[in-house]
């Protein structure tokens, strides 16, 4: 997992750590100390930590103009033992939302597993979203994740499946990612 490094074709673009609004403005990040681990895999330093144990995340991109918010993950998400969606929500979601962000792109391709807890910060996060016209779109989760997800009945908080499941994101910049997104999102939720 070590060699995993969030997608930097968008640094020109946007950097976290650079944006003042941003609740990783200011961290710094080695290139060769390896501080974050996912059980005893070692990740690269380039991660966030945001107070999950087993998830992390990178702000990838984010317009407070257009309201949206791109984030990739990777690890474990565990609300059952480590009450990750808590800490997401709190730590992370909140100080955006407070900057204008209603628009949440979540991209999975490397979270292996969820374990499901408590859905109230899920029901909390998209009725503030839904109040703000927007949404909580999950892109290229795991076919097992997405399962787990479904069994926990979070698809009624959370878009995900169909198109989404195989979003060529890589190959769009962000405006398009949002558009192609807005547009699978509003006739989910209409």
């Amino acid at each position: 997992m070590h060699a995993i490094e969030p997608y930097f074709n968008w640094r020109h673009l946007y950097t976290a750590e650079e944006d003042v609004r941003s609740p990783f403005h200011g961290t710094e990040h080695s290139e060769f100390e390896f501080t974050h681990a996912v059980y005893d895999h070692a990740l690269h330093p380039q991660w966030e930590a945001f107070g999950s144990s087993t998830l992390y995340l990178k702000v990838l991109f984010a317009d407070y103009d257009e309201g949206f918010v791109i984030m990739e993950f990777i690890g474990e998400w565990n609300d059952l033992l480590h009450n990750d969606i808590m800490y997401l929500k709190r730590d992370v979601i909140e100080p955006m939302f407070a900057e204008g962000i209603n628009k949440f792109i979540l991209i999975g391709e490397n979270v292996l597993n969820f374990h499901a807890g408590e859905e109230d910060y899920f029901a909390e996060w998209f009725e503030e979203a839904m109040d703000a016209d927007g949404w909580i779109a999950l892109i290229n989760f795991l076919p097992h994740v997405r399962e787990d997800l479904q069994a926990a009945d979070l698809d009624q908080y959370l878009i995900f499946g169909g198109k989404l499941d195989e979003m060529p994101w890589r190959a769009l910049e962000p405006d398009e990612l949002l558009a192609r997104v807005d547009s699978l999102a509003h006739k989910r939720l209409s």
